[in-house]
């Protein structure tokens, strides 16, 4: 395939600008949706996008969609809202869900006429170790539960046009964002690094590895499969 547009979801910080830079290295052209722009635009496209306005994110993916033949998506835009049950708002709960479940919905609405036409797709979406669990996560574990259920059943309706759909559930990744709240001096970081039986926090690399895995051409029998870059911590829970 010559087109190699990729729409990435949230990609200008932290784990989604680790995938935009593996993409590049690997001869791919992100086109970045997000609330803020990406410190360095080389090799990137970038369009401003607050997806808790979906009918204005709806217009610019029309416009992104009639200037490009986009056949790869990466669903990673994501909110945490961390908080226990009892003082849980629903506000809060359905700001989560419109950003990290409903923009799925409309990314993949958008480029799949394309796709469509192609009879070629890939899609590949970001969800969390958390949906096997987590306390203070009952919107996000909710949120991404609702990504890994939607992406088995797109699997099997978007089949016949030789679309795969997967998705892949970071562990703890040593991103800005999580060193801010956790920092690695923290005794408490230290202990969620000693429960990692590769005895490592991940990396944004770690996972844009793994979605250049799903993305690649030659992956097509693979498809509705959620795939964990979690260092092991997911058996290791388990046991």
């Amino acid at each position: 395939m010559e087109n190699k547009y990729v729409l990435v979801s949230g990609g200008s910080k932290g784990i989604g600008y680790g995938i935009v830079q593996n993409l590049i290295k690997n001869g791919y052209y992100p086109i970045i949706l997000d609330i803020i722009e990406p410190e360095n635009l080389s090799n990137i496209l970038y369009y401003e996008v607050d997806f808790l306005d979906l009918e204005g994110a709806k217009a610019v993916l029309k416009k992104i969609c009639a200037k490009y033949e986009i056949l790869r998506l990466v669903n990673n835009v994501g909110i945490v809202k961390p908080d226990f049950l009892e003082h849980s708002k629903l506000e809060d709960y359905l700001e989560v869900i419109k950003i990290n479940s409903m923009s799925a919905i409309i990314c993949l609405q958008a480029v799949l006429p394309s796709m469509e036409k192609a009879k070629f797709g890939r899609v590949v979406s970001i969800t969390s170790r958390t949906i096997l669990g987590k306390e203070k996560r009952t919107a996000y574990s909710a949120s991404k539960g609702a990504i890994t259920s939607m992406t088995r059943t797109w699997a099997l309706e978007l089949a016949s046009s030789k679309i795969t759909v997967n998705a892949i559930a970071p562990g703890p990744i040593e991103t800005e964002a999580f060193l801010k709240n956790n920092p690695l001096n923290n005794p408490k970081t230290q202990a969620i690094i000693k429960k990692i039986p590769l005895k490592r926090m991940g990396t944004a690399c770690d996972i844009g590895n793994a979605v250049n895995f799903f993305i690649n051409e030659e992956s097509s029998f693979i498809t509705g499969q959620t795939l964990y870059v979690c260092g092991g911590i997911t058996v290791g829970l388990l046991s």
